[in-house]
C-alpha cells in the first residue's frame, strides 16, 4: 500500500516538476536605443516591451519627438499601435493623414504600407505589437519626405 501511494504521489507531481513558472522582467532591464536613421526621420526612442515568445508576437514602445517619424513600412500580420501619451499622426499609404492621440489604438492590416510618429509639434509615445512570419515582424521602405509629413 504504501509503494502504491508513493507512486501514485510521483505521478502527480511529474506534471509539476515540467511545467513553466511566470517570469517577471523588471523594467529597468528594458533599455532601449535611438531608432536607426536607416528606418526613422528624427528622433526616436524604441524599447523593447517584449520579444515574440507568445506565438511570435512582439512589442516595443516607442516614443517620438516633435517631427520624428518611422519610414514607410508594413507588417506581414499587421500591427497594432496602443498610444500611451501625446499626439501623433498616422497615415495609410494613398489616403488621408489621421491624427492619434493618448487612449487611442490604432489596427493597420497586414501588408498594408503605412507610417507613424509625432506631429510637427507634439511628442507621441505607442506600444507598438506586432507578429512574426517567416522570420519578420516588418518590411520597410522609403522614408516619408518632408512633403508627405507636412500634407
Amino acid at each position: 500500500m504504501k509503494h502504491t501511494l508513493a507512486t501514485l504521489a510521483l505521478v502527480l507531481a511529474a506534471p509539476a516538476a515540467f511545467a513553466q513558472s511566470m517570469e517577471i522582467t523588471r523594467s529597468e532591464t528594458l533599455a532601449g536605443q535611438l531608432g536607426s536613421g536607416d528606418y526613422f526621420t528624427g528622433t526616436a526612442y524604441v524599447a523593447p516591451v517584449f520579444p515574440p515568445v507568445m506565438n511570435d508576437v512582439s512589442a516595443g514602445h516607442v516614443t517620438f519627438l516633435p517631427g520624428a517619424r518611422s519610414a514607410w513600412h508594413t507588417h506581414p500580420a499587421g500591427q497594432m499601435l496602443v498610444v500611451t501619451s501625446g499626439t501623433g499622426w498616422v497615415q495609410e499609404r494613398g489616403q488621408e493623414k489621421q491624427i492619434m492621440q493618448a487612449g487611442d489604438v490604432v489596427w493597420c492590416p497586414p501588408d498594408v504600407e503605412h507610417w507613424h510618429g509625432a506631429t510637427d509639434t507634439t511628442a507621441v509615445s505607442h506600444y507598438a505589437i506586432q507578429a512574426t512570419v517567416d522570420g519578420s515582424a516588418v518590411a520597410w521602405g522609403d522614408h516619408v519626405t518632408d512633403e508627405e509629413y507636412g500634407q
